[in-house]
């Protein structure tokens, strides 16, 4: 198998953007049937996956609009995906939370992502996939090396068990 490296400056960002629209492209068509397609995939999993976030830490994280985040929540509460309950620590705020039928779905919208995701592996040899996948995360969770405003753990995370969903502290999360 031929083996290539970046010719000139620009080429890392092409090959990341060839990488991402080809991955996007697979699994955005298999969440579309979601509300919201992509955007609710992402909601439903930070929601089942991490702490109950409040809205405003939701948008932070999924780097969504907080107005937006609103209605978003809504089309999937409308849907019976997800309800909003009051925090036990805090009347003024509203914890997202997953339904049964939200748990279903997801479910079964991640097999369908994990299986894509490895038949997107393959194009590598079996022995080179999970180091690849090790580096790009540590790739983007180190980004803060090369600017500390932003907080790739927002939306990045190591492999392993998943963290509390941090406290929104700035509006300088990336996201999708």
């Amino acid at each position: 198998m031929a083996t290539s490296t970046l010719s000139y400056p620009g080429d890392l960002g092409w090959t990341i953007g060839v990488l991402m629209r080809a991955y996007q492209k697979r699994t955005d068509a298999l969440v579309a049937h979601l509300p919201a397609g992509p955007r609710g995939f992402a909601l439903l999993s930070t929601v089942i996956h991490h702490e109950p976030p409040s809205q405003l830490a939701l948008a932070g994280r999924l780097g969504i609009d907080p107005t937006v985040m609103t209605y978003l929540i809504d089309t999937l509460a409308d849907a019976g995906l997800v309800e909003r309950r009051q925090d036990p620590n805090d009347r003024r705020a509203r914890r997202i939370l997953a339904t049964e039928a939200g748990h279903a779905v997801l479910a079964e919208c991640e097999r369908a992502v994990e299986a894509a995701e490895q038949e997107f592996l393959e194009t590598l040899p079996a022995g080179e996939r999970t180091g690849f996948v090790e580096l790009i995360c540590r790739f983007a969770t180190e980004l803060r090396t090369i600017d500390p405003t932003l907080d790739p753990c927002e939306a990045v995370e190591t492999p392993g068990p998943r963290a509390a969903v941090p406290p929104a502290t700035s509006r300088g999360a990336i996201g999708r």
